[in-house]
């Protein structure tokens, strides 16, 4: 079937979720183990060759980093992860010059973190604009152009969105905020070690990074600030002044290593896993919508990420697919928001009708993920997609050519 066993003997569903997280790869695990037992030293220690064997592998880890993403390794910044330096990018740009900029420019399809940012930030008095994506999920070149204001210190814009997979025209946004001499931050978290991605190319001023979506450890990731032309932040964190000011406190060598490690084999791994996760998303789209009428697929069909395959299927409710999914790890958007009943605010912005955006299910395709287990997932989905709808009213009135759109539901 595909499924693990864990310790205690019980079987585990199998994992097509690598959205939310990703498994350790071992070959980064085998890097941080010996920061986690032998070389336990404090990386800022400056007196001893406990300090110093520890602040030579941070150094490292950050030119791994800086390698993957074309920067220079001063530009690196370590952080906890993504959502501290999109809090980092947004807060601290704002900030450090709200004298004489007071304007931010968004998506509506952002991560929480972003725009939740964004949220405080006009409690403090900016100005934000959430612009609306296109019915395929991609920012309007134009609509973004407009909305550019003489005194918009920032714009973000997300790679690769974590619930539709649909990837932004970076270089078209980086090229047009340089012309205008705006910063330009981007989420790239689901991007980098996956799709290839140059600062320098892209024209992107800050860029944030994750651990634990490159096969890394969880609790870590990075912030990429440019030199040239300079970008200045006002740090979150006061402190002892590591990482160039801007991020205070102790640099967890053992995290730091896993990133460095986790970004050096996405880099060597990244063409093979980029055709192998394509071919396995083609399987699975192709299978299912072969064998199951009224599935949409969510998000632009062309730019696109192939690893984060979004689909709804008409008439039936996602949550009760996934309780019939449960020897599958799946979800129905980011794990950061699938404990609230309403559906995906991604999807709303993408203008998917309420119903249809109530049965949609993610499918996270992944460096491990085996061809059984796809085939697995597709006919456990298959069968239980018709299941469900043989149960569903709805369907039966479809069935019968009866168009739902035109019924007048009495509330009794």
């Amino acid at each position: 079937s595909g499924r693990s066993d864990d310790e205690c003997g019980a079987l585990r569903p199998l994992y097509m979720d690598v959205q939310a997280t990703t498994p350790l790869d071992p070959r980064v695990l085998d890097s941080m183990l010996p920061y986690l037992t032998a070389y336990y030293g404090n990386p800022h220690s400056r007196t001893h060759a406990y300090g110093w064997e520890s602040e030579a592998a941070m150094e490292k880890a950050r030119q791994q980093v800086a390698d993957l993403i074309g920067a220079d390794s001063r530009e690196i910044i370590f952080t906890s992860g993504a959502t501290e330096s999109n809090n980092m990018a947004i807060k601290g740009v704002a900030r450090f010059y709200k004298s004489r900029k007071k304007h931010i420019i968004t998506t509506q399809t952002e991560h929480k973190c972003v725009l939740d940012s964004c949220r405080s930030l006009e409690a403090e008095g900016f100005r934000v604009t959430y612009l609306p994506v296109k019915k395929n999920g991609l920012v309007d070149l134009k609509e973004l152009e407009a909305a550019f204001q003489p005194d918009t210190s920032l714009v973000s814009v997300m790679t690769v969105n974590n619930e539709i997979g649909v990837k932004q025209p970076i270089h078209d946004i980086g090229k047009i905020c340089r012309m205008h001499k705006i910063f330009f931050h981007t989420d790239a978290a689901q991007a980098i070690g996956k799709i290839p991605m140059n600062v320098n190319d892209m024209k992107i001023d800050l860029m944030s990074i994750s651990g634990h979506k490159i096969y890394g450890p969880k609790g870590v990731g990075a912030i990429y600030v440019r030199r040239r032309p300079r970008v200045r932040l006002e740090p979150l964190q006061s402190g002892g002044g590591q990482e160039r000011g801007l991020r205070s406190g102790t640099v967890p060598t053992p995290l730091a290593v896993g990133l460095g490690a986790a970004c050096e084999v996405a880099q060597q791994e990244m063409e093979y896993d980029h055709k192998r996760i394509s071919q396995l998303a083609e399987r699975l789209v192709t299978k299912i919508m072969s064998e199951v009428p009224d599935v949409v697929m969510n998000g632009d069909r062309e730019h696109r990420y192939p690893g984060c395959v979004n689909l709804s299927f008409a008439y039936v409710e996602g949550e009760s697919l996934l309780m019939a999914l449960k020897d599958v790890a799946l979800s129905s958007g980011s794990a950061c928001t699938s404990a609230s009943l309403e559906p995906s605010y991604v999807l709303r912005a993408i203008g998917t009708d309420e119903d249809l955006a109530h049965s949609s299910i993610r499918f996270g395709i992944g460096r491990f993920t085996t061809e059984e287990e796809v085939d697995y997932t597709v006919q456990k989905c298959i069968k239980h997609v018709k299941r469900l709808r043989e149960m569903s009213p709805l369907w039966e009135m479809v069935q019968d050519g009866i168009d739902l759109k035109s019924i007048k539901w009495t509330q009794h």
